[in-house]
């Protein structure tokens, strides 16, 4: 069976405000105009995280726009969000984070083979040497690239 994968929202922050050391997909329980928004591409990952409350994982902070059509159906744009886990991969991901000072990232969202799912990952946070260290790299890799060009 071929994967038919949709990308929606990447939360290109997470990348830069963290070290990506683990990912896992999950799926999301929305609501039917929740689901519609999404398709519609009106959602937003920036300021989101993701916590554990009595065994379940739930996202926090993913901003879905309310769906036009959608009237009284329209559900808050900020609640909370329920992820579907195995329970043993809630618990490894609560405990590691517990554990290590490790934070739980929503990276991206996409729809895999007609369903919403959101990709988390396991993170550290990185310092601001981490960040200037990165952006350091970026530029001078830029900058052979552009030399290479200019030789042929």
């Amino acid at each position: 069976m071929s994967e038919n994968i949709i990308q929606i929202a990447n939360n290109k922050k997470a990348y830069h405000d963290y070290f990506v050391i683990e990912k896992y997909e999950a799926g999301l329980e929305l609501f039917g105009t929740e689901i519609k928004s999404i398709r519609a591409g009106r959602v937003n990952l920036k300021d989101s995280f993701c916590s554990v409350d009595d065994g379940e994982m739930y996202v926090i902070g993913m901003h879905i726009s309310p769906y036009e059509m959608g009237n009284r159906f329209n559900r808050d744009p900020m609640r909370k969000k329920k992820l579907l886990l195995h329970k043993r991969e809630i618990m490894k991901l609560f405990g590691e984070s517990q554990q290590q000072g490790l934070s739980i990232i929503p990276l991206s969202l996409y729809i895999k083979n007609g369903r919403a799912k959101l990709e988390i990952g396991l993170c550290k946070g990185k310092k601001l040497y981490d960040k200037r260290a990165v952006q350091a790299k970026k530029d001078s890799d830029r900058a052979i690239e552009r030399a290479m060009k200019g030789n042929y």
